[in-house]
């Protein structure tokens, strides 16, 4: 089955990480691996349901990896891929930005 064509670099970047969490989460795991509590405490006020669902699609992208140890109680980390490292070393300018202009932008009345 062949994949959606894009018109640009930057139109393919955002497909594969749209949408408010996805960000969120690949910046929150650059510092190593998290199991699913751990991650949803420091990623904020994101439901478990969303953060499941944002999860599996990171995952089904090769972004993030999620690592399952067969243990009582069950233990499952989650971790960035090789390519999702290299995602979040192209996100960090757009972050830097964001923090240089966050004032101006949390002036701006988004609906």
């Amino acid at each position: 089955m062949a994949g959606r064509t894009y018109t640009c670099g930057l139109d393919a970047a955002i497909a594969v990480m749209g949408g408010k969490w996805k960000g969120l989460i690949l910046f929150t795991l650059q510092d190593g691996p998290l199991r699913f509590g751990q991650l949803r405490r420091e990623v904020g006020t994101i439901s478990e349901r969303m953060l499941i669902l944002q999860l599996r699609e990171l995952e089904t992208a090769g972004l993030v990896h999620r690592e399952v140890y067969q243990q009582v109680p069950p233990k499952v980390e989650y971790s960035l891929t090789e390519f999702g490292r290299s995602l979040n070393t192209a996100l960090a300018p757009l972050g830097d930005w964001g923090e240089q202009n966050m004032d101006r932008i949390e002036a701006i009345p988004f609906e």
